[in-house]
């Protein structure tokens, strides 16, 4: 992994190469850069996929102590990787609370990217997200102690496929779900800023529905992916974010739940590959 240093200290992130055009994929709560592996793969080549490492829970590397964990304070965090890596005109993807992120940092105009690509995420009044995205924010208001506690129970399979864990979010992904649970199951540092971000996301529930009126100024082109199926982000929304943007596209998945980069990452390249052709110019 390579690193920059950022206002929250050590941000990893993975680096694909290429010369072709730029995508920075971001990913959601109690999840790493691994979440968009399969759909990178798939891309055709020539992409530069970017692939920052939030500190949402599913980090290696431990924040400064006054690091800011709000989603706010995520979106604040990639466009300092967008500016400290001299990127323009990147194509931004977000899932899951990785779509939030991706959302809040177009709400400043975003003059680096070009496109965005939202995947499944939270929208609107749907934060924290769904049964799921409840449970775990009202984890985080347990001491880090405790909730390493909690969390000890996800190494159990049945228990990560509950709804209120990772069961309403993939189809296929429990060994990827699995790893990303390594870090707050064995690290105190990292569950101290897992709670950190939790109580900072469940503190503003309405951070989303403030970002409604600047999200319409935000005029370059907008696809929106979403599960017909999904059952923590609901579907009305993929189709309310489509219709706000100026240049707004949904296109809704068959056989997926919310993580369209795990369940279906052959539709979702094609997808993105579509909508960013290989010889549009580099970031």
């Amino acid at each position: 992994m390579d690193t920059i240093e950022s206002s929250a200290g050590t941000i990893e992130y993975a680096d694909s190469g290429g010369s072709g055009p730029v995508l920075v994929l971001v990913h959601g709560l109690l999840m790493d850069s691994t979440l968009w592996d399969d759909t990178v793969a798939r891309l055709p080549a020539g992409y530069r996929c970017l692939r920052p490492v939030l500190p949402l829970g599913a980090h290696r590397v431990p924040v400064t102590e006054d690091a800011d964990l709000s989603l706010p304070g995520q979106a604040r965090l990639v466009g300092e990787f967008l500016q400290r890596l001299g990127l323009h005109d990147v194509t931004l993807v977000g899932a899951d609370t990785g779509g939030a992120v991706v959302q809040l940092v177009l709400t400043d105009g975003a003059p680096q990217v070009g496109r965005a690509v939202l995947v499944g995420c939270e929208a609107f009044d749907n934060v924290p997200a769904g049964l799921t995205g409840k449970t775990v924010v009202l984890a985080g208001r347990l001491s880090p102690r405790l909730f390493g506690i909690a969390v000890q129970q996800m190494r159990l399979r049945p228990l990560r496929r509950l709804p209120l864990s990772f069961g309403w979010l993939t189809r296929r992904g429990d060994a990827v779900t699995r790893r990303w649970l390594s870090s707050v199951l064995t690290r105190n540092d990292i569950r101290r800023d897992a709670v950190r971000a939790l109580r900072a996301i469940g503190a503003d529930t309405g951070v989303l529905e403030r970002a409604v009126e600047p999200l319409r100024a935000f005029s370059r082109p907008v696809l929106v992916v979403w599960s017909r199926e999904d059952r923590v982000m609901p579907p009305a929304h993929g189709r309310r974010l489509a219709e706000l943007f100026p240049d707004g596209r949904l296109v809704e998945v068959d056989d997926s739940a919310t993580l369209v980069p795990l369940d279906r990452p052959d539709v979702l390249a094609d997808l993105i590959s579509g909508f960013v052709p290989a010889g549009t110019a580099a970031g």
